[in-house]
């Protein structure tokens, strides 16, 4: 009997799981493997840092290492950073606890005084408390309030403010007007300035001819001159195919990929599934769940359900359709598509019913898994969506495919058993 073979990412998601769910039993039965198994592999990842061995050659097992330490600097950076958010919300905390209930006003100071030294809006915010919303409307109508305290003593003082000067200066304090400087730029532009756009030649003001001038200022002359670049057109590496009504009438044609979120309530913080649905025996064919979701996962769901239908040598592959989550439309997705000679459609914005299938079934998995629990751990959605995906699909009868559950029917279309009419989706 052969020893069945793991790939390097199917490795690496195991030991991400396990490390998730904090129970490698449960995990082993999820991917049908031997806790040992896991265990062997988890053992070889902290040895060589890297679940995959390093190479023979003594030149390149050095460059390999070398990278493999460079990944764990980065990670000891990460773990940094976490440790940095932690102190920071310790110390937001402390600025709050002499207020049971401390007014709007209040969490707008202390997150005022916070993003001021430096740190991340989006941050300070969730640990005080605050809408952004909130917090930027209670700023403007600071900023309001300040404004019109001295437009009116202003008045009061009789001063008005002045024109805007049609000048600059030199660096050495000495006066150009604007009609000066527009002369120094076409002497730029007839000369080794003709490619350049407005920094470069607001660069070559500063250098050349000791003009202080600002960047936006040589952009509204150039502009007013005619002398601007005309913007660059991006041209994208991978186009988009926009998702299009299609006739199905067999299994592995056309496949919906979404992802759903759902809410640990012991834990304060939400977890991730991503499900790839068959859209004519509408199985899940192969699913995720995490405290994250990246590309990384898409691409790797991805590959194991064509391996699950047996497609990874097949010539004829199904379209996969999805919306435009920045899982699908990065670049490490867009890639692995190509790779694998798969058409990627993408729905239209604001078009959730091109994407029918899959949406439904998350309609189904909220009402009938997610709502039934108020989750308390990872470990515990982890069992439960696990249980609940084996009952969908080996199980839990279906109207639209003959009152049968997805997988008995696709064995059954598969055995010339069963056939359903073709439809558009």
């Amino acid at each position: 009997m052969t020893q069945k073979q793991y790939s390097e990412e199917f490795k690496e998601q195991i030991i991400k799981e396990c490390e998730e769910v904090g129970n490698v039993a449960m995990v082993a039965r999820r991917h049908n493997l031997s806790p040992k198994t896991i265990y062997g592999w988890t053992y070889a990842a902290k040895k060589r840092g890297s679940i995959k061995p390093l190479p023979k050659n003594q030149n390149k097992r050095l460059s390999e290492a070398e990278k493999r330490l460079e990944t764990i600097s980065q990670e000891n950076v990460q773990l940094k950073k976490l440790l940095g958010e932690k102190e920071l919300e310790l110390a937001i905390l402390r600025d709050l606890r002499d207020t049971v209930n401390p007014p709007v006003t209040g969490r707008v100071e202390v997150a005022k005084k916070w993003i001021s030294e430096g740190y991340k809006a989006s941050l300070v915010l969730s640990f005080v408390g605050l809408a952004p919303s909130t917090y930027y409307e209670n700023i403007n109508r600071q900023n309001k309030e300040q404004k019109e305290k001295e437009e009116i003593e202003d008045d009061k003082s009789n001063h008005h403010g002045r024109p805007v000067p049609g000048y600059s200066f030199t660096y050495d304090g000495r006066k150009i007007s604007d009609e000066e400087i527009k002369e120094c730029l076409s002497e730029l532009i007839c000369s080794d300035g003709y490619p350049y756009g407005y920094r470069k030649l607001t660069m070559s003001l500063k250098r050349d001819y000791n003009i202080a001038v600002n960047h936006k200022k040589v952009y509204r002359l150039c502009d007013e001159m005619g002398i601007l670049r005309p913007q660059r057109v991006i041209v994208s590496r991978h186009p988009k195919h926009l998702a299009k009504m299609d006739t199905v009438n067999a299994p592995n044609q056309l496949w919906e990929m979404d992802i759903k979120y759902g809410y640990i309530a012991g834990e304060d913080r939400f977890f991730f599934q991503l499900s790839i649905i068959d859209v004519y025996d509408r199985s899940i064919i192969d699913y995720y769940v995490g405290l994250s979701c990246t590309a990384k996962d898409a691409c790797r769901v991805l590959k194991s359900a064509l391996a699950a239908r047996g497609l990874n040598d097949c010539t004829s592959l199904p379209k996969i359709r999805t919306d435009n989550g920045p899982q699908f439309v990065s670049k490490l997705f867009n890639d692995t598509v190509e790779e694998l000679g798969i058409i990627h459609e993408r729905i239209p914005v604001k078009t959730p019913n091109m994407n029918a299938h899959i949406e439904s079934f998350h309609s189904i998995l909220e009402y009938e898994c997610y709502s039934r629990y108020e989750f308390e751990s990872f470990k515990e959605v982890y069992g439960v969506i696990n249980e609940y995906m084996r009952y969908y699909n080996e199980r839990r009868i279906h109207g639209s495919i003959k009152y049968m559950a997805p997988n008995k029917f696709y064995e059954a279309f598969m055995s010339n058993g069963v056939k359903i009419q073709e439809f558009s989706a």
